[in-house]
């Protein structure tokens, strides 16, 4: 057996980790925060979409202040954890529904009627599936 070196800078020629989704890195960073326990959370990097949906997550109580850091990069987000956040994630791939099916996704995906929401982004912007039925 004869090996090989590879000659140059380290990560030369390697492929690059591409984001698919940020924010489904997002929420699973929120996630595994609220597990550990922690206070505040950065979440990087940010967009508008989190923005919005972090936004939701706060009017009906699940996080706390959040406070957007401009870098002139991607950006970044802080925000405060108050511990309320059982689970959270994203459905992928993105699937067109209609406002009669909403009532069937959330029955299957939702714990119970009394608490959780489903969001769902829409051409009238992001919004939990109580805005949208109305």
């Amino acid at each position: 057996f004869q090996v090989m070196q590879k000659h140059g800078p380290p990560g030369e020629g390697e492929a690059a980790m591409v984001r698919m989704s940020v924010l489904a890195d997002a929420l699973k960073t929120l996630n595994n925060a609220e597990k550990a326990g922690k206070r505040q959370v950065l979440i990087r990097p940010c967009s508008k979409v989190i923005v919005k949906y972090f936004q939701v997550m706060q009017k009906h109580g699940y996080i706390g202040e959040f406070e957007i850091v401009d870098d002139h990069r991607g950006g970044k987000v802080v925000v405060e954890l108050i511990g309320r956040i059982n689970k959270c994630g994203v459905i992928s791939p993105r699937f067109d529904l209609t406002i009669g099916a909403i009532e069937q996704w959330t029955s299957n995906l939702l714990p119970s009627r009394q608490f959780g929401y489903v969001v769902l982004t829409t051409s009238l912007g992001i919004m939990d599936h109580e805005e949208v039925s109305f």
